[in-house]
């Protein structure tokens, strides 16, 4: 992490810098951000116009005023001019305005809140989201996908703070012709295309903002057994520049924030430390040459399956069984599992919430990516948490919203095992979504539909069942917590409940304390 020396300034001095002019510059298009907010910190982020000194000024108010601060940093081009400035010493529960200055340029106004002290019951207010790729198709300017309407709208809610869960941007785009992003320059390329996008810079200017990374800031897939070194450390270098997170080699991007007596975040590092997918090997090859589809799924589910996808009415290959249920395979390394496993036992917070990068729950096909593909670690995990009181899941990843138990057992013999964990997926922000991915990967358009009402939304044993199953919609969620009570609203780009397959609005998720 970059840090910044604070300057030793007289208060008429600060005052006469505050009234200096300056435009909302050409030095500083790309916004500014807040992240890692504690109750007494911020990491403060913006990218300069050019190389040399930056100035940050920190207030506790948009006239820039009161109890003004000023610290002081330097844009360099080995960073790709970004900067991040830690301010700490900050009141618990209190609004901040910064904005930062480089010679006669002056960014937006940025605001964000610190988070109430330990011991303070207070109401909290989230939004989160991922999946967001802002690349345009060959000779076209604009995003492919979309203008990013869900951030607009996470936005106008005025939360507290919000998460960026997980691919900030897509190295690998799935917009057609357009070259993967490999190294950091390119890289760094992608995030300044996602953030000329309006909605995400005043999403970063609204409120504090924790970003986090999942495997398209690297590659599709990414774990560092299949795809190497390099690409790690160039998608690591990147994705810090451009988010105002805290990293560590030892822990990766794992790290946790306390907001009040109600709510503790624990984010998980689902990329650094994973071994290899199952199918790396060629161990879940069928006879067709590609990874089996549902190689852990009941045969009564892949005689299903095989209506939908040929070649699935035989039993799965043993090795790709055996390596799925592998114990010496992991998700998160040995480290930062007994580190968040301790954590989240120790928690004196009411509710607390596991920002996910990859689904928890079950859903048979395709697993490899997923936690599924990491059976005894996963299995390892969910007993555990479901010792533990109030723990919500929150994941990304899948460009859908998918609500239910996250089950030790479902469609398995002797029936479903509940953990009591409930699992909220939700996304994406701009990409191809869970519906047309299925369509794709099976070739037959409507497949995702099809699959999504046929096997995720009936209840055991004639499917998963899910709460809420919507594979095709752009979307984020709600969550407000309370010292009674934690609720998740599913809602679309335009604020709306999102839809179920089976046509009513997806239910408010709602959690008591017990």
């Amino acid at each position: 992490m970059r840090r910044a020396v604070a300057a030793t300034l007289s208060v008429a001095a600060l005052g006469l810098l505050a009234s200096v002019g300056g435009s909302a510059a050409p030095g500083f298009r790309y916004g500014v951000a807040a992240g890692e907010v504690t109750a007494t910190s911020a990491l403060l982020w913006a990218r300069a116009g050019r190389p040399g000194p930056v100035q940050l000024e920190l207030a506790r108010d948009v006239g820039f005023r009161r109890g003004l601060v000023l610290l002081e940093t330097e844009a360099r081009l080995v960073d790709d001019l970004t900067v991040r400035v830690e301010a700490a010493g900050l009141k618990p529960a209190t609004a901040y305005a910064y904005r930062f200055r480089q010679g006669g340029s002056l960014s937006a106004v940025g605001r964000f809140r610190t988070a109430p002290a330990p011991t303070a019951s207070a109401r909290v207010r989230f939004a989160v989201t991922g999946d967001a790729d802002a690349t345009p198709a060959p000779g076209a300017t604009g995003p492919f996908f979309n203008r990013f309407g869900v951030y607009e709208r996470m936005a106008v809610e005025a939360n507290d703070f919000n998460v960026n869960l997980g691919d900030t941007i897509y190295s690998d785009s799935g917009v057609g012709g357009v070259p993967p992003a490999v190294s950091a320059t390119q890289k760094w390329a992608k995030y300044r295309q996602n953030l000329s996008v309006a909605a995400l810079a005043r999403l970063r200017t609204s409120a504090a903002l924790y970003s986090h990374w999942d495997d398209h800031e690297f590659l599709n897939d990414f774990s560092r057994e299949e795809l190497g070194e390099a690409l790690y450390r160039a998608g690591v270098r990147a994705f810090l520049d451009y988010a105002p997170v805290s990293y560590t080699e030892e822990e990766g991007l794992y790290r946790r924030f306390r907001w009040g007596r109600n709510l503790e975040l624990f984010f998980l590092d689902e990329r650094s430390f994973r071994s290899a997918k199952a199918s790396a090997s060629g161990a879940c090859d069928g006879p067709n040459g590609r990874p089996d589809v549902a190689p852990t799924a009941p045969q009564g589910l892949r005689l299903l399956l095989a209506t939908i996808a040929p070649g699935l009415g035989g039993g799965a290959p043993r090795s790709c069984v055996d390596r799925i249920a592998d114990p010496a395979r992991t998700m998160l390394g040995a480290r930062q599992l007994a580190r968040f496993l301790d954590d989240v036992r120790r928690s004196a917070a009411t509710f607390k919430v596991v920002l996910n990068e990859v689904p928890l729950q079950q859903f048979y096909a395709f697993p490899y990516d997923r936690w599924e593909g990491y059976a005894a670690e996963r299995r390892q995990v969910v007993e555990a948490l479901r010792a533990v009181p109030n723990v919500v899941v929150l994941t990304t990843d899948a460009h859908a919203n998918f609500v239910g138990d996250v089950r030790l057992a479902t469609l398995e013999a002797g029936g479903p095992v509940e953990s009591g964990i409930v699992e909220v997926v939700t996304g994406p922000v701009a990409t191809n979504t869970f519906a047309r991915e299925i369509d794709s990967a099976i070739g037959v358009p409507g497949a995702g539909r099809l699959v999504s009402s046929l096997l995720l939304k009936p209840a055991p044993p004639r499917g998963i069942g899910m709460r809420c199953v919507a594979p095709d919609v752009f979307s984020y969620a709600e969550v407000e917590v309370t010292r009674a009570r934690l609720t998740v609203t599913l809602k679309d780009a335009r604020g709306r409940p999102v839809q179920d397959v089976a046509g009513s609005a997806c239910a408010p998720v709602v959690v008591e304390a017990r």
